[in-house]
């Protein structure tokens, strides 16, 4: 069980560390972050609300309480990175910019995968109701 959440807090840590950073320099409109959106066809207003959730998402899969939050922060950032990887695979991207979202998304899985109980939508212990 130790282990479990060893391995729980590394890849969500690995997340966080992999995301916010990304989230933060859509907003505050970084050239490097908004040209990258440019090459793939993605307006600056929507790479801002990217970034937005983004931050949104990295503080709500780390903060206590709040299960329902929890779950849909990990879909979105399901939905965010698998939706990289097919951008840069649709416009001819470097195997890289493919190869990377695809990794993330190992560490958002296990994340997902090896929560606690106390931060799961419906323990086993304790089954809460919506």
């Amino acid at each position: 069980m130790k282990a479990k959440l060893v391995g729980y807090w590394i890849a969500t840590i690995l997340v966080v560390f992999f995301i916010l950073p990304g989230g933060l320099f859509s907003v505050l409109r970084m050239p490097a972050a908004l040209d990258g959106m440019r090459q793939l066809g993605i307006p600056v207003w929507f790479a801002i609300l990217l970034g937005v959730w983004k931050i949104l998402g990295s503080i709500a899969i780390v903060a206590p309480r709040f299960p329902l939050l929890k779950e849909w922060a990990y879909a979105g950032l399901f939905f965010d990175l698998t939706g990289a990887a097919v951008c840069n695979a649709a416009n001819h991207g470097v195997w890289w910019h493919i190869a990377a979202p695809l990794l993330v998304l190992v560490f958002v899985i296990l994340s997902w995968a090896w929560r606690p109980p106390s931060r799961r939508l419906c323990s086993n212990s304790a089954p809460r109701v919506l």
